[in-house]
């Protein structure tokens, strides 16, 4: 599976998509709500993509709430806060609701031929950050642990993946990092005392992360997905983690600091990520396909292969008549 993990125009494919996606640097097409008409439309569009290249995954960012890509015709998802503020008073039940909520999200989304979801969100809610804000399950790092392993355990039972976001924590800070590069002036200890908990309390349970373009100045002098440090020591070495690491789109402002798109691709490969995501600059993204340089290793294409989803899903036809999914949309809150 080849590095990059690359978007399309519309809502079917061009001649140039697939001209990108046939290219063996592209692993992973993502989709947005701009390539979303109706559940028709988009199922013929995965199987488009899927003849490209077999093999080739098809991700969404389809995590509840305000980040949800496809809305009509989809189950709505509740923002994950919504999930925190119901374990104060009924925990045990809450933890049901967030594995339904992860299993209709994920069987939905195979059911039309995506393949993958950039969820769940392991921010710590701080209060302060205007894009986590609710897409945080809470403000305490043991909840947010174990309303996302629930989650994890739905998409599983789908059949889907997960990632864990962003790594090691954009829930502190203040600024937008698609409009500019957040700072993050806590020492490291603050950071092992919350954010980086559901980190090392998942434990294998994460099949991918991905990492933040914030800079933790106090920790080290490069964004964290572009840090050796953050990537190499503390998250392989002192957490053990053994999946995949995503960095966040290649575009956002927070991470052009770097260099052009090619420097800030190969600084995030050397520091240690193995797929990176380049969204909505068309331009760039055909620049990189020419400058690229990758060498895949045995390690990476082991990490990489936990991605690919598991088992047959069913149509959509089939899976609305199942006894799981019924059961699963009656225990999601109400948006």
């Amino acid at each position: 599976m080849g590095p990059l993990v690359l978007d399309i125009e519309g809502t079917a494919l061009t001649k140039d998509d697939v001209r990108r996606i046939a290219d063996p640097l592209v692993g992973m097409v993502i989709l947005f709500t701009r390539n979303y008409r109706d559940r028709d439309q988009l199922t013929e569009l995965c199987s488009a993509i899927h003849a490209v290249k077999p093999g080739l995954l098809i991700a969404v960012d389809h995590e509840g709430g305000r980040v949800q890509r496809f809305q009509e015709g989809f189950t709505k998802i509740p923002a994950m806060a919504k999930l925190g503020e119901k374990w104060i008073d009924e925990p045990e039940n809450t933890l049901l609701s967030a594995m339904a909520c992860g299993y209709v999200m994920a069987a939905e989304l195979r059911a039309c031929g995506v393949d993958f979801t950039f969820a769940p969100c392991l921010d710590i809610n701080f209060g302060r950050s205007q894009i986590i804000g609710e897409r945080a399950f809470s403000n305490n790092p043991n909840v947010v642990t174990q309303l996302a392993l629930a989650v994890i355990q739905g998409l599983r039972l789908a059949g889907m993946s997960n990632c864990g976001k962003h790594f090691p924590g954009h829930g502190w800070v203040i600024a937008d990092s698609h409009l500019e590069l957040p700072v993050d002036d806590r020492p490291y200890d603050r950071l092992l005392f919350a954010d980086l908990k559901p980190y090392r309390w998942m434990g294998q349970a994460l099949d991918s992360v991905m990492a933040a373009h914030v800079l933790y100045p106090k920790v080290d002098s490069n964004p964290a997905g572009f840090s050796e440090h953050w990537l190499k020591k503390v998250l392989r070495e002192e957490l053990h983690f053994t999946g995949v690491v995503f960095s966040d789109d290649l575009s956002m402002k927070g991470a052009v600091g770097v260099g052009d798109v090619t420097q800030r691709a190969q600084a995030a490969l050397q520091a240690g990520c193995d797929m990176l995501i380049q969204c909505n600059d068309f331009e760039a993204s055909d620049q990189l396909l020419g400058s690229l340089k990758f060498e895949d290793t045995a390690e990476r294409a082991e990490r990489v292969k936990r991605l690919s989803p598991k088992g047959e899903a069913p149509t959509w036809k089939e899976l609305v008549e199942t006894s799981l999914y019924k059961r699963s949309k009656d225990l999601i809150p109400a948006v």
